[in-house]
């Protein structure tokens, strides 16, 4: 996801000092935050659930509901136990 006015407004509104303070309920505005956290993850690694837990719980407590926005999304894929980043952005 490209970085715009848009974007930046809606993780100013949403994380502080890279912590998630609450997930938002509208699609396009979680969309924005679920690609920051994407960004966490190495594409082409495999992950457990329990270091995509740890890795998201760095931004927020609830593990479980972001760990499934980010499959549901496309921006991470799971199969037999392990984790791997799917889609988002890549940093400039």
């Amino acid at each position: 996801m490209e970085r715009t006015p848009d974007t930046d407004r809606v993780l100013r509104a949403f994380v502080r000092d890279d912590r998630l303070v609450s997930i938002p309920v509208a699609q396009a505005k979680r969309m924005v935050v679920l690609d920051w956290l994407a960004q966490d993850f190495e594409p082409g690694r495999r992950y457990s659930e329990q270091m995509v837990n740890l890795i998201i719980g760095r931004h927020h407590a609830d593990t479980a509901a972001l760990r499934r926005y980010l499959v549901d999304a496309g921006l991470m894929d799971r199969a037999a136990g392990e984790y791997w980043r799917s889609g988002g952005s890549t940093p400039p």
